[in-house]
């Protein structure tokens, strides 16, 4: 028996503008994604089985713990890939961060679970093929592998390393709002009029010339659904210069957010970061 603990931080949006549609129907983005210190825990347990089993545990009631997780399916995807047989792997997920929050909390934890189980099983694949593996399973999990500050291109598995800068963090939800990136996607496909600011060619040549990113902060998602949900709107009514993260339904604020005060309708997390880094074992 092997186990091991793995650190699995949540990112934000910094930018997001969609490019156009593609033909298997995901949309290529450019968006600029930047991991923030705030993590979900992987303990990962391996040991020898006379079947293969994947048992997933964890303290959240919003997640299923079977083959619908994406946990599951990572953890199913490098059994496959490295042809490893009779095996049970014990996950148990400690969520911290906010379900259907557009912080990438899924991602970040089935990219968790290739990166814990390339550690057990003495790093059997390159950071090349895990970043592969990453990209079969969804979009934002190759962001939180690779870590820092990214710009991400296609439908966001494509990536590349921008400078890194600091920042605080302040993260506004509204507790009973989810929002699920096909709702998000299809709404902005439903809009008449697309914007096309090029914020994040903007922010890059701001990052690049050490210049305040504050005005270039851009959402095409939050534009999609903002008239659609009242508490959206309250966030943005007290705080103006918020911006929503991915899909939503999280919005942050950068620096000045240690005196945001809102409703217990809404979960408030502050003295957040950006961190250089992405998964790492804890």
């Amino acid at each position: 028996m092997k186990n091991i603990k793995i650190k699995c931080p949540a990112k934000i949006n910094l930018t997001l503008e969609i490019v156009n549609k593609r033909e298997d129907g995901f949309h290529n983005i450019k968006s600029i994604m930047q991991l923030i210190n705030l993590y979900d825990y992987l303990d990962i347990i391996i040991e020898k089985s006379s079947e293969e089993k994947i048992l997933l545990s964890g303290n959240s009631e919003e997640i299923p713990y079977n083959e619908k997780n994406l946990v599951y399916k990572a953890a199913k995807l490098f059994l496959e890939e490295s042809f490893i047989k009779n095996y049970k792997i014990s996950i148990n997920i400690t969520k911290n961060i906010p379900v259907a929050a557009g912080l990438a909390g899924g991602s970040t934890d089935a990219a968790g679970t290739l990166y814990g189980l390339n550690k057990l099983f003495n790093d059997i694949f390159s950071k090349e093929k895990l970043h592969e593996l990453c990209a079969k399973l969804g979009s934002d999990l190759n962001v939180c592998l690779e870590g820092g500050c990214i710009l991400a291109t296609s439908r966001g598995e494509k990536t590349e390393k921008l400078p890194f800068f600091d920042s605080h963090v302040t993260l506004i939800k509204p507790k009973n709002l989810g929002i699920s990136a096909k709702e998000a996607y299809t709404k902005y496909a439903e809009k008449e009029i697309k914007p096309k600011n090029d914020m994040t060619e903007k922010m890059i040549r701001a990052i690049n010339s050490h210049q305040p990113i504050d005005d270039f902060l851009y959402n095409d998602l939050e534009y999609a659904v903002f008239d659609d949900y009242k508490e959206l709107q309250h966030i943005k009514t007290v705080l103006p210069n918020s911006i929503m993260s991915g899909s939503g339904s999280t919005y942050f604020i950068l620096n000045n957010g240690e005196n945001v005060e809102f409703s217990e309708d809404y979960i408030v997390i502050k003295n957040l970061k950006f961190i250089p880094d992405g998964i790492t074992e804890e």
